[in-house]
């Protein structure tokens, strides 16, 4: 009985540390973990699909400064981070940001109703998402680098580079600062 009783507590253990230690999509660091990818690397050329299937290019945002967030509504990390996103948005819109939060792994019909009725608390108003929303597959990850857990976002540069790579929840001063510098 106590030897059960051990090698259950150690399973135990081992799965709430493993759960501490990955992401939504099975082991990437929950932290804000960055990356830079090689010398400022051109952002790949794809083409997302908004909700209402239209098609929408990452180069139709050359001339902002974007943060493409591959994100789930399934996924508790994403949807933690998402009142930081909102309010960025919201402050640094004007200014020539956009946000553009990639549905990944996910069905369209939920994440139409996520954005259309789920509010958040930023600074003290419920608010719905204010950004663009559109669909992610495996092919636009892929051309990214392949997600290595969800969250993950990048940051591009108003000429089409990727100036950072941002695995696992954000760090609400660290985005700011590098918005902040694009901009």
């Amino acid at each position: 009985m106590n030897r059960v009783v051990r090698t259950l507590s150690a399973a135990v253990l081992f799965s709430v540390v493993m759960l501490g230690v990955s992401g939504c999509k099975g082991g990437a660091p929950s932290g804000g973990a960055t990356g830079k990818p090689a010398a400022l690397a051109d952002a790949p050329d794809v083409t997302f699909k908004d909700l209402q299937g239209k098609d929408v290019t990452l180069s139709s945002f050359k001339g902002k400064v974007v943060l493409v967030n591959f994100w789930g509504t399934w996924c508790e990390p994403c949807r933690g981070e998402i009142p930081i996103l909102i309010a960025m948005q919201q402050k640094y819109g004007p200014q020539g940001f956009t946000l553009l939060g990639a549905a990944t792994n996910d069905e369209e019909k939920n994440v139409d109703s996520f954005i259309h009725t789920t509010q958040f608390n930023v600074g003290g108003q419920e608010m719905l998402m204010n950004y663009p929303i559109v669909m992610g597959s495996d092919d636009i990850s892929t051309k990214f680098g392949g997600l290595l857990g969800m969250p993950t976002s990048y940051l591009i540069t108003r000429d089409g580079k990727i100036a950072k790579r941002y695995i696992g929840s954000l760090n609400e001063n660290q985005i700011v600062k590098d918005v902040e510098g694009q901009l």
